[in-house]
């Protein structure tokens, strides 16, 4: 969903810090290869979610949703120099391509890929963390929040895409087949109730939510 007009979203992006050579190689193998390339964070989100590690500055990023690697590469920019980031994905196929990219980087040796659920995977994870980006099935976001608040250190900011879904969380009835919606809407409600995180909402791409641990 396009919140500004596509004059003023281009005065925003060229007004922001450039697209890294690397991200702009992904960027457009993505689009040549990959299946529905729109997932990708692309530059402005990007320039965002990289200025929100540099300051935060986490020795432990928890990524749920790979997809091609854009966004890990963004948040490993604010990763300590003995860092980590653990990214998730379900997606088999897509190991190879992120790697590539992984290792293209200055990132390389600190980003850990993990294939699988992550309702699975989480939980066997020992590490806390300061600073988690969920990106990945909707419907599953509330779930996510459960596992990780706990693991996450006071202070830590978790960072929710995709939260204004197209607009569709303004909708008061749902097809039968729509659970990401309802899905979005609780999640919604549980980061602005839960009084264990203060929350700010923005309004960049399909939604960004900051929450930050008390």
């Amino acid at each position: 969903m396009q919140f500004l007009s596509e004059e003023l979203d281009t005065y925003v992006t060229n007004h922001s810090e450039d697209e890294p050579e690397l991200l702009q190689q992904l960027t457009r193998e993505t689009y040549q290869k990959i299946l529905q390339p729109r997932m990708l964070s692309g530059h402005y989100q990007g320039r965002v979610l990289s200025m929100i590690s540099k300051l935060v500055n986490p020795k432990n990023i928890l990524e749920i949703g790979t997809y091609t690697g854009y966004s890990a590469l963004c948040l490993a920019e604010g990763l300590q120099k003995k860092g980590e980031l653990h990214t998730i994905d379900s997606n088999e196929e897509l190991v190879d391509f992120q790697r590539k990219y992984f290792d293209k980087s200055e990132f390389g040796n600190q980003i850990h890929q993990h294939l699988g659920n992550a309702l699975d995977i989480i939980p066997k994870f020992n590490n806390s963390y300061d600073l988690v980006f969920i990106d990945a099935d909707k419907e599953n976001y509330s779930a996510y929040f459960k596992l990780i608040i706990d693991r996450l250190n006071p202070g830590g900011i978790i960072l929710s895409d995709n939260v204004l879904w197209s607009g569709k969380i303004l909708n008061t009835s749902f097809k039968k087949d729509d659970t990401a919606t309802p899905a979005l809407i609780a999640y919604n409600k549980l980061l602005k109730d839960d009084p264990r995180v203060e929350t700010v909402l923005l309004p960049i791409r399909d939604g960004l939510t900051i929450s930050r641990k008390r």
